[in-house]
């Protein structure tokens, strides 16, 4: 039998200081971190080489205090900042971070995700310098982190996100080490993480934007604690802390006491056909919430387990939903919210279960499986599914048109969104724990030998009802040279659910094909692509919200795909 791990989120502790706050600086503090975190942000996507990070902006960043809880989040990815505490907290467990320091790690079962997720810790000491040398005394005042995906990681397939059954064969692991000693640049871990990746130059380019990302974040904090002092800085954090968590505290007792449950599936794992389930029980009451996964699926062969960050990550998500005014995005908002993800399931695997589609399947499950339990509490406020996929996918290959350089690509796709109480679903749209854009065509064509034919609105895909799901997408994407192509996407076999008598929505579609004939491809594969075939990706619909009605012309108007 599993072993029940209970999860208390980094907020489990606020400061404690209630008084004299002055309501007016609250909101100078809250706007201050969140622009710390928005400009390294900033820094990152304009330092980047790789369109993933550029041009989809696949990162994240945010400002921790000195016991390592969220201060402020930029406006970034729900499933990098959820879990991103964790990667935090292992830093800081696994040696002295002194002046100077910056942290790295991927390691999913040490505080990171799935491993194309790097992750750099930095600490702030406001006594000493930016860009410190010598060791100071004391501990840091605040840390910066920032993660991004990186389009390959090494591993057996290109882009580090293909088939495997365990986690060695998913790419370079990387417990928490220092890439930076004191102000200088670790050179024999750089080398060694450049040795094990495919692109380098790319790589290398990527992670020192992630470092201009760090050294943003440190400047900054240096000129607020200037400007204000360390004493007060450090004070309305704190008062942010417990803002933060009275907020979610007054938002879960509007939500009526009870316990509400709810499961879905995955299609499977990629080696399996079984359907994977995800199962929440939450019990909501006197302001508080425990999400219990219990009864979810064992861990499985493939590689969509998740591991716990995910699982607080998901439910950080789905409750942050639930606030209707703009509450700082602090650790507070875990303080009323207990999550216990049993060990050894799909929500919280060991290793060395194969992870790289936890980060972005199984997360989707979990906020679809979480939403559809609270649509029993407050089903005025929540939509239908969205579709429930990254639908994730990778090229790697050597490039003709450069030399027969060798080039590696990642992207996900979107879809479809869930129809709200109120008003249709958004069509052709990322949703829920992926924030990330397209890359665009021009720019998908001029760095990688591919030829897009097609780029539409997957009409009718998105399910009927009162008010309609959003629809999905086509991707229609020649091959300009033989290349390896990974699929990692669900909701290929069932749609995603609609609510309140909605339809469910239109189920994804891969395909490829050459000279006029098309084969079906499974949502989870890896291939040897040869140059001139055509892949197509259709991507799900959201589901509907609500019965179809007479009244309802638009919807009776919709042809169901």
């Amino acid at each position: 039998m599993a072993k029940r791990r209970v999860v208390k989120a980094s907020g489990a502790k606020t400061s404690g200081a209630k008084a004299c706050v002055d309501p007016t600086r609250l909101e100078i503090f809250k706007n201050i971190f969140h622009s710390v975190a928005e400009e390294m942000g900033a820094a990152l996507r304009r330092s980047a080489f790789s369109p993933n990070i550029k041009e989809r902006r696949d990162y994240s960043c945010a400002v921790y205090d000195a016991d390592g809880r969220v201060l402020a989040m930029g406006d970034h990815m729900p499933v990098h900042l959820g879990s991103m505490p964790a990667s935090v907290a292992a830093a800081r467990a696994a040696f002295a971070l002194e002046p100077g320091d910056i942290a790295l790690l991927n390691d999913p079962f040490a505080g990171g995700t799935h491993l194309p997720d790097l992750t750099m810790v930095m600490p702030i000491f406001v006594g000493a310098p930016t860009g410190a040398t010598a060791v100071a005394g004391g501990a840091p005042s605040f840390y910066v982190a920032n993660r991004a995906h990186h389009a390959d990681v090494g591993g057996a397939l290109a882009g580090s996100m293909g088939p495997a059954r365990e986690i060695f064969q998913e790419g370079v692991r990387i417990p928490p080490v220092k890439i930076f000693r004191r102000g200088d640049l670790n050179a024999d871990v750089m080398a060694l993480l450049l040795a094990n990746v495919r692109t380098p130059t790319e790589r290398e380019g990527d992670l020192a934007a992630q470092f201009a990302a760090c050294r943003t974040g440190e400047r900054r904090l240096h000129e607020i604690v200037a400007k204000y002092g360390v004493a007060e800085v450090a004070a309305y954090g704190g008062h942010l802390l417990d803002y933060s968590a009275e907020m979610m505290r007054a938002a879960l007792r509007v939500v009526p006491s009870g316990v509400y449950a709810a499961e879905d599936f995955l299609d499977g794992d990629g080696v399996n056909d079984e359907p994977i389930r995800i199962r929440v029980r939450v019990e909501i009451g006197r302001g508080c919430a425990k999400v219990d996964f219990t009864g979810s699926s064992p861990q499985c062969a493939g590689n969509v387990n998740a591991v716990e960050a995910i699982a607080v990550s998901a439910a950080c998500y789905v409750f942050r939903c639930l606030l209707s005014e703009d509450v700082p995005a602090t650790s507070g908002l875990m303080t009323p919210i207990e999550v216990i993800a049993p060990s050894g399931t799909i929500v919280n695997a060991q290793p060395p279960a194969a992870v790289a589609g936890g980060n972005v399947e199984t997360s989707q499950r979990m906020v679809d499986t979480l939403l559809r339990a609270l649509a029993k509490a407050v089903p005025g406020r929540i939509p239908a599914a969205s579709q429930g996929t990254m639908n994730n996918l990778t090229l790697g290959g050597r490039d003709p048109r450069r030399g027969g350089a060798p080039f590696a690509y990642y992207e996900t796709t979107a879809g479809g969104m869930g129809a709200r109480p109120t008003k249709d679903g958004a069509s052709a749209i990322h949703t829920h724990m992926t924030n990330s854009w397209n890359t665009p065509v021009e720019v998908f064509e001029q760095v990688y030998p591919v030829r897009m034919h097609r780029y539409a609105v997957r009409r009718g895909s998105g399910g009927r009802g009162r008010y309609n799901g959003g629809d999905g997408i086509i991707r229609e994407i020649e091959f300009l040279t033989d290349m390896r192509v990974g699929l990692l996407c669900d909701r290929r076999k069932r749609g995603p659910y609609g609510l309140a008598g909605g339809e469910d929505g239109g189920v994804g579609k891969n395909s490829v094909g050459a000279n006029g004939k098309s084969i079906p491809l499974p949502g989870k594969c890896s291939l040897q692509a040869k140059s001139g075939s055509v892949l197509k990706i259709e991507t799900p619909g959201g589901g509907g919200w609500g019965r179809l009605t007479r009244g309802n012309k638009s919807s009776k108007t919709r042809k169901k795909r």
